[in-house]
């Protein structure tokens, strides 16, 4: 594809059990998006990406220039976007022991694409690297120096997201800006001129607010407990953790906030314990809130995003209740897309241009 045309990109956005995908041209005048969608890929990975690929060649789109991967974690190596190769591939594999539930299947999607692709560029977009550039004070974890060489320190997520949200914002970009990305996974991020300076999630997206099925940061006291007095191990731990804790093992029903919202208006037990679950996920987002206000001195503008950020207004009212005290702008604030798969064609474009200027950025590179 010349380049005169743009480059086409095809970004993939790994789940649990399905992938978002896009087709985009991109280029120097902008992003256009020629086909996106959903696969079902329930750990079949290969047959995801035929699908994808009977899709684009359904409709006589061009193949992909460059395929761009959605990658959780990119562990203590790998902090930028970058081309993958084989030594890339070995650290991204290593950083799955930080998101056993999300860097395997996503890697497990490169594998599947390099096959039906042969020859064309994989670049892995991270979403820890948007906040590689937090200060000392809010990235380092309060653990021994010896823990924290090993790479255990805040990472930080949706990074992809909060990127997208500030390319969007472009010239409108205020001086201090928070992002509440919340769905499935949630967290809130405090932007300082475009920079993440802080972030809720932590060494793992299991931390920060309360979540879906997640506990968010917990007293680590309850995790020391279980193990010492009810003989639980690393994945029982994690199974706890991860999937039976937030809004659903508060709630005893369902994570989704649309199924509480509907067991809310019952007068049962099981309606008290939906409304303290929304209530609960609805209070620990407005301090995450508060709290990144004070990292940056203030908010100038307040962004939701994601599934619940998106599409919840109730949930957004509530979160919002007694900021404006604080001297958060709340009738400011705005509803945006993530835009997650866009970002990922532009990062690749980008690759692409720095590229024929000089050299790629690999992962190791820590500037």
């Amino acid at each position: 594809m010349s380049d005169a045309l743009g480059l086409p990109v095809l970004a993939l956005n790994t789940g649990s059990s399905s992938l978002k995908f896009g087709l985009f041209m991109v280029g120097a005048p902008g992003c256009r998006v020629l086909l996106s969608g959903d696969e079902e890929s329930a750990g079949d990975e290969q047959t995801a990406i035929s699908h994808i690929a009977e899709r684009l060649n359904a409709q006589g789109l061009p193949a992909p220039g460059a395929i761009g991967h959605r990658i959780v974690h990119g562990g203590p190596q790998c902090r930028r976007h970058t081309l993958i190769d084989a030594a890339v591939m070995r650290q991204l594999e290593a950083a799955a022991e930080f998101a056993p539930l999300h860097v395997p299947p996503a890697l497990a999607l490169v594998r599947a694409a390099q096959a039906r692709f042969p020859g064309i560029p994989q670049v892995a977009c991270l979403d820890t690297a948007f906040h590689f550039g937090m200060p000392d004070v809010a990235r380092t974890l309060p653990i021994p120096s010896e823990l924290r060489a090993l790479g255990i320190e805040r990472y930080g997520f949706h990074g992809l997201s909060g990127e997208s949200i500030v390319r969007q914002l472009g010239s409108d970009l205020p001086p201090r800006l928070v992002i509440a990305h919340l769905g499935h996974g949630a967290s809130v991020t405090a932007v300082a001129r475009g920079a993440s300076v802080d972030t809720s999630m932590g060494l793992t997206p299991t931390g920060g607010v309360v979540m879906s099925t997640r506990c968010g940061d917990i007293d680590p006291g309850v995790l020391v407990y279980l193990v010492r007095e009810k003989g639980y191990d690393a994945a029982a731990l994690e199974s706890l953790i991860d999937q039976r804790s937030g809004m659903l093992g508060v709630s005893g029903l369902s994570g989704d906030l649309r199924n509480l919202r509907a067991a809310a208006t019952s007068t049962s037990s099981s309606g008290a314990h939906a409304r303290l679950a929304i209530a609960m996920f609805c209070a620990s987002v407005r301090k995450q809130i508060a709290a990144m206000a004070a990292v940056l001195g203030g908010v100038d503008l307040l962004v939701f995003t994601g599934g619940i950020g998106e599409n919840d207004a109730v949930a957004r009212a509530a979160i919002c209740e007694g900021l404006d005290k604080l001297g958060i702008p709340i009738g400011a604030a705005r509803v945006m897309p993530p835009k997650e798969e866009e970002q990922i064609a532009w990062h690749c474009w980008q690759l692409r241009q720095r590229s024929r200027l000089g050299g790629l950025a690999h992962a190791g590179n820590r500037e």
